[in-house]
């Protein structure tokens, strides 16, 4: 089927052929959004890092102040011409790769606790300037700068170099190490793999209130096996050694150490293990193996532990003089205790606020003495001040608010902060409010103080070539969530469309939401192409509470294809325009795992596949993210065999084609590459398609506009478009 043409549709195809360009050029629409916000206490300075344009790759560093933006840092501007022409460290490089950061120039930044002093590293030189006026300032180092944080009073800054904790004055003297290596394979004041990947904790170190004292993790990576990524376009080029804790493996060594200015060190006694009220089940293991968050506030020290099967979460409070440690708050769960962004988080009381079950099997907020009520999921906790507690949560799986909490006036209640459907989070300092709103009319950031409007923040990131037009649908019994995008150009008697699935599915991420960011319009860029395209959230995502997803403790698969198979049957009935016989699955990272496995599993239902970075060997993926879900591959290897699709090649009959960045040490090319052995011998025909220099998220611009072409080509011939 071709869409008609006439003078209108002349100018849609061509916006149509144009978009795979437009979506690499814009790094998936994301140059041009301001990110990293930092409101100054006293609620009167907001910091970001932005570019000037949406297809401008190059970060710098802004100040909103007084109802207007002024720009900071320009790392293309004549200051920084003689800053250095080295190249970024690597260990600021894994960090990037860990948060998916997608530009060059002020990536990151840190200040002091007025936020008059900021701190940012580039290709390793340190810089700092002042908000209140001046120029950025090259600070001599003794190495490579990563991850620079000014002390709160801003009196010196820390940084990491060369695996050594190191401090410098603002002004380049009196550099000198504060935690140095004591291993080959040893680290200060940096995160390890894991930490990074599956928990979420990047940071390595946290300066104390006073700025006398620093709490620094120290990471043992000996024991920890190596992967080697190498580029085989370039056979020259060494290869890069990353240290992967894959499943049922050992885990990087993290003990935490208070180091002072002074140069005197004590080592934070964590406990070894939880104790009898751990849970038990068929894979116990009590060791607290994982330090999952960490911060030192006027109240003290807060550290957060975490056994290795995932089943308790201990907060500990810590004695600053004799690194002693005492169990403020413990949280249990038969399958793993998820963690809550943003918790613990103590407030100027004493009370800590921290994940709770509000009833039934809501994952809901404990802030002091008042937990919020069921039904409503909370996502994240974004911080308190001017007396409030601010969090994210939704009611409505497809939205996610911003929401306040009095906690000097508890008789005011919970209040809900944002209206408009959307995903919304916000940062905040003082009476200040940055809302960052994503919602099907765009993005926007808004400046709130004392609840007012008082300016925005400009979004530069380019409008999308195809305009969205999604259909919200709930189907099937469990009233699955999910967006039917149709072709503009498509009538009723045009006759039936090919389906084309385009999921996410997995654990942690929601792609059937009320925004339009950059999968929506890929998924309309598809449907223009001649797809009936059909987005869902199923059992496994969030925000339906713990039950839902915890449903794939042991099972990854058998659920998750359920709810894709039904949403299908239970959408072609609703639209008729949808052809049940010509269905495929496209998916990166675990939906495309999805996807290689709907048509081994149910070659009745899916047609063709297209499997991008599919971790198609459970066994190789990393220990905190697996073990999760199927324990230790040594004592539960069925829950390993039955999740994994190496021993189901042979039941191939459909088109598939397998796509893997070869640089990629999320998700290693091995997982394709054993798929694609295990095809092979097994006699079944398939398309492996190799990315070179490409990681696990994509972003060579050719790259990536050839893919989207690729994808579509081998569909439409599948499915006999």
């Amino acid at each position: 089927m071709t869409p008609p043409f006439d003078a209108s549709s002349d100018a849609r195809a061509t916006a149509v052929d144009r978009f795979p360009l437009q979506f690499a050029r814009t790094r998936r629409f994301s140059l041009g959004v301001p990110r990293q916000f930092s409101v100054s206490p006293d609620g009167e300075r907001v910091l970001f890092v932005r570019g000037t344009s949406g297809t401008d790759p190059v970060s710098r560093l802004w100040l909103y102040e007084n109802g207007a933006e002024r720009m900071l840092a320009d790392p293309l501007g004549p200051g920084f011409a003689d800053g250095a022409p080295g190249e970024v460290p690597p260990e600021e490089q894994a960090r990037r790769e860990r948060a998916r950061v997608t530009s060059s120039g002020v990536v990151s930044y840190a200040t002091d606790a007025s936020a008059r002093l900021v701190a940012f590293a580039l290709q390793g030189v340190l810089w700092v300037l002042r908000t209140d006026g001046g120029t950025p300032r090259r600070v001599p180092t003794a190495g490579p700068v990563v991850d620079p944080r000014p002390s709160p009073d801003g009196s010196l800054i820390a940084y990491v170099s060369g695996g050594a904790l190191r401090t410098v004055r603002p002004d380049g003297e009196d550099d000198r190490p504060l935690a140095e290596p004591d291993g080959g394979q040893v680290t200060y004041g940096l995160s390890d793999y894991v930490s990074q990947e599956s928990i979420g904790r990047s940071r390595g170190y946290w300066w104390s209130p006073r700025s006398d004292a620093l709490l620094v993790a120290r990471v043992d990576t000996a024991g920890v096996g190596r992967r080697y990524i190498s580029d085989p376009s370039d056979p020259e080029r060494p290869p890069r050694a990353v240290a992967y804790p894959a499943a049922g493996t050992a885990n990087a060594e993290v003990s935490l150490h208070l180091v002072r200015v002074t140069g005197e060190r004590v080592g934070v006694r964590l406990p070894a293990a939880a104790g009898e009220d751990h849970p038990a089940a068929a894979w116990t293991d009590p060791k607290f193996e994982y330090v999952v968050a960490a911060g030192w506030d006027g109240g003290g020290l807060l550290v957060s532990v975490q056994t290795r099967d995932q089943r308790s979460v201990h907060v500990l409070e810590v004695d600053e003089e004799s690194g002693a440690t005492r169990t403020a708050h413990r949280a249990h769960d038969p399958a793993w205790v998820a963690l809550r962004p943003g918790t613990p988080l103590r407030l100027a009381s004493g009370a800590l606020v921290v994940p709770a079950r509000p009833g039934g099997d809501t994952q809901g907020l404990a802030i002091g003495d008042i937990t919020t009520p069921a039904g409503l999921e909370v996502r994240e906790v974004i911080g308190a001040a001017d007396g409030r507690v601010y969090f994210t949560a939704g009611e409505e799986p497809t939205e996610v608010h911003v929401w306040s909490y009095a906690v000097d006036a508890p008789g005011e209640g919970l209040v809900r902060v944002t209206d408009a459907p959307g995903v919304h989070t916000a940062s905040v300092g003082g009476p200040a409010v940055v809302l960052e709103s994503r919602t099907p009319d765009g993005h926007t950031v808004t400046v709130l103080r004392a609840g007012a409007r008082v300016g925005t923040i400009a979004v530069l990131a380019e409008e999308p070539l195809v305009t969205p037009r999604p259909l919200a649908l709930s189907l099937g019994e469990r009233e699955l969530r999910s967006r039917l995008y149709l072709p503009s150009w498509h009538r009723p008697d045009d006759g039936p469309l090919p389906v084309l699935l385009s999921p996410y599915a997995g654990h942690g991420m929601q792609v059937v939401l009320e925004v339009r960011t950059w999968w929506v319009a890929v998924a309309q860029w598809f449907a223009e192409q001649g797809f009936a395209v059909l987005v869902t959230d199923g059992r496994g995502t969030p925000g339906r509470g713990e039950a839902w997803e915890k449903s794939v403790h042991g099972d990854r698969l058998t659920a998750v294809l359920e709810d894709q198979i039904d949403a299908l049957h239970a959408a072609a009935a609703l639209h008729p325009e949808l052809d049940p016989t010509r269905v495929a699955m496209r998916g990166w990272s675990f939906s495309g795992y999805l996807a290689a496995a709907a048509v081994l599993r149910h070659p009745e239902v899916f047609h063709a596949a297209v499997a991008g970075a599919a971790p198609a060997d459970r066994r190789l993926y990393d220990t905190h993210w697996e073990e999760r879900f199927l324990g230790h591959p040594d004592v539960l290897p069925e829950n390993y065999t039955r999740n994994s699709l190496l021993d189901e090649a042979a039941a191939l009959t459909r088109p598939l084609m397998l796509v893997h960045g070869l640089a990629d040490d999320n998700v290693a090319v091995a997982h394709t590459l054993r798929l694609s052995s295990a095809l092979l011998a097994a006699g079944r025909p398939h398309t492996v398609l190799p990315l070179s220099g490409a990681g696990h998220m994509v972003s060579q611009e050719r790259t990536v506009s050839g893919l989207l072409l690729l994808e579509r080509d081998f569909l439409r011939k599948s499915l006999g478009l």
